[in-house]
Order: C-alpha cells, then sequence, then structure tokens
C-alpha cells in the first residue's frame, strides 16, 4: 500500500475528506451556509479534480464555531469576522507568551 494513501490520511485534520453534503448534513446546516462562509473567507475547501468542495475536519470545527453564533443571532459576516478576531487574539497571545518564556530565559532578573 502507498504511503501517501487516501485511507492513510483520514486522521489528518487538513485532509478535505468530507463532501459539500456531507459536511452540510454534518454541521445540521444548509450547503448555502458554507457556500456563504467560503464568500466570507472564513474558510476556503479545497477542491476535487472534478471541482467539488471538499472539507477537512479543522475546517468544519471553524464553520461549526460559526453555526453556533449564527444560531445565537449573529449575522453570518459578524459570525466569519468574529471567529478571525478570536483566531488573531489567540495568535497574539501565544507569541506574547513565546517572547515573555524567551525574555525571562535570557533575563531571570526582569520581571516581565
Amino acid at each position: 500500500m502507498a504511503a501517501d494513501a487516501p485511507h492513510t490520511r483520514l486522521d489528518d485534520d487538513d485532509y478535505p475528506a468530507y463532501t459539500m453534503g456531507r459536511a452540510a448534513d454534518m454541521l445540521n446546516t444548509t450547503q448555502s451556509f458554507l457556500r456563504a462562509i467560503g464568500e466570507a473567507r472564513l474558510i476556503t475547501p479545497l477542491r476535487s479534480p472534478g471541482g467539488h468542495r471538499r472539507y477537512s475536519r479543522y475546517q468544519l470545527r471553524i464553520a461549526a464555531r460559526a453555526r453556533e453564533l449564527v444560531d445565537q443571532g449573529a449575522p453570518v459576516e459578524a459570525a466569519c469576522r468574529i471567529i478571525m478576531l478570536e483566531d488573531q487574539l489567540e495568535e497574539a497571545q501565544r507569541i506574547n507568551a513565546e517572547y515573555r518564556r524567551t525574555t525571562s530565559s535570557q533575563n531571570p532578573a526582569i520581571a516581565v
């Protein structure tokens, strides 16, 4: 068996294993919702050789978060922006924590 056979990548969160129909069913939403969050550039599904959208588990988790926000009353565009801002905040916090670790290990006398 080839090491890069599709079935060996099913544990890969970034592997585009789900069709649009299956993704919509899993999220209990519509295909138009998935298209809308794609148009808002929250997620960019990969395309099959035939041009069909394919979603990864990671993308489905993001779509599920968007669905939560929409279910709470946020417009799709606002939900997408909220998620993007949450991701930016998380990344900034990660960078700050790394900076603090680096700074404190280089000069333990400095309290950050």
